[in-house]
């Protein structure tokens, strides 16, 4: 009994070990795409960390695996002079593509005119890389021409983040290659020594040096000027300027002020009437006086005419009583001899 028991133990264990690994197996291949529309690139880096069966991913969403990975001239090198070509030193790496898993899309020739490009992403905890699909702009990474007729559908590739890392700090090294750290460095010293002295003794001192004068002055005006008495005096002020604005007696005098002016107004207009008036009156007093000048001339021209006789007839009377009976005054005599 013990036997068979143990038998039956075994032959349980190998049935669970077979169900285990089909499964594996089934889980292996779940994923992988075994139809699909083939698909070809070329890189100019190194693709270490990708395997055939890796991912292909469209903006993270696993579409594909990668079905071979060769180099170019491997495939489509024909001569020597093909290969030592920097085109055929190219890694060319063939994936499967599952459309539907998509959706809706161009033909893979109108995508890669929009801009449909390949790069290499990688998984940083595993080290394990996958074939990264997405758009980007087709004048910044135009797409690559070959010499070659490609088997499959061709999509051009673009530079890993990574690459394109280490080629900007590459350039960066290059830069600084060429500058002359020694002479940037003795430029430094000089320009050092220039500030200091300027600070020390020059435009730079004198310049720190009046500014704390003025400071000084200005501190010293601040407390002369007793500020603090100046704003409460300013502060009683304004109350009282407050409490005369909102005085009744101030508005009833300002109400009585506009009556005042407006009754000024009106005697102002009265009184322009009454001296046109008065204007008129004098101009026909001017006219008369005028008219009664002319009129009164003769008459007195001839009233001074005969209160003349009368003064001289008077005057002749005076000398001469006698002449109105006998006649004429005698003649004047001449001076005695």
């Amino acid at each position: 009994m013990e036997g068979r028991a143990a038998f039956v133990k075994v032959g349980v264990l190998i049935v669970a070990s077979i169900i285990i690994g089909l499964a594996l197996v089934w889980f292996l291949k779940g994923g992988q795409v075994t139809h699909g529309e083939l698909i070809e690139s070329y890189f100019n880096e190194s693709v270490q960390g990708l395997q055939v069966g890796s991912n292909v991913q469209y903006r993270g969403v696993t579409v594909g695996k990668v079905t071979q990975i060769a180099v170019v001239s491997a495939v489509y090198g024909n001569s020597e002079t093909d290969v030592n070509q920097p085109l055929y030193r190219q890694v060319m790496v063939r994936f499967l593509i599952d459309m539907k898993k998509i959706g809706p899309f161009p033909s893979i020739a109108d995508a890669v005119g929009l801009g449909l490009r390949a790069k290499l992403g990688s998984q940083l905890l595993t080290g394990l890389a996958y074939i990264d699909l997405d758009f980007a702009n087709p004048q910044v990474y135009p797409a690559q021409k070959v010499p070659w007729t490609p088997e499959a559908a061709y999509v051009p590739s673009m530079p890993s983040t990574f690459t394109q890392v280490q080629n900007a700090g590459q350039e960066v090294l290059a830069k600084l290659n060429d500058v002359d750290i020694a002479k940037l460095v003795t430029s430094l010293t000089s320009l050092s020594e220039k500030l200091d002295a300027e600070i020390t003794a020059g435009d730079v001192h004198q310049m720190v040096e009046s500014a704390t004068t003025l400071l000084n002055t200005a501190n010293s005006s601040v407390k002369a000027a007793d500020l603090p008495g100046l704003s409460a005096d300013l502060r009683k002020t304004t109350d009282s300027l407050r409490a005369v604005a909102t005085n009744p007696d101030l508005s009833k005098l300002l109400s009585n002020g506009a009556l005042a002016t407006d009754r000024l107004a009106d005697l102002t207009a009265r009184m322009g009437r009454l001296i046109d008036g008065l204007n008129a009156t004098v101009k026909q007093a001017q006219s008369g006086t005028t008219a009664l000048q002319e009129g009164l001339s003769p008459i007195l021209r001839n009233l001074s005419a005969t209160s003349q006789s009368l003064r001289d007839l008077a005057e002749s009377l005076r000398q001469y009583p006698a002449q109105v009976l006998s006649g004429p005054p005698p003649p004047a005599r001449g001076p005695l001899k």
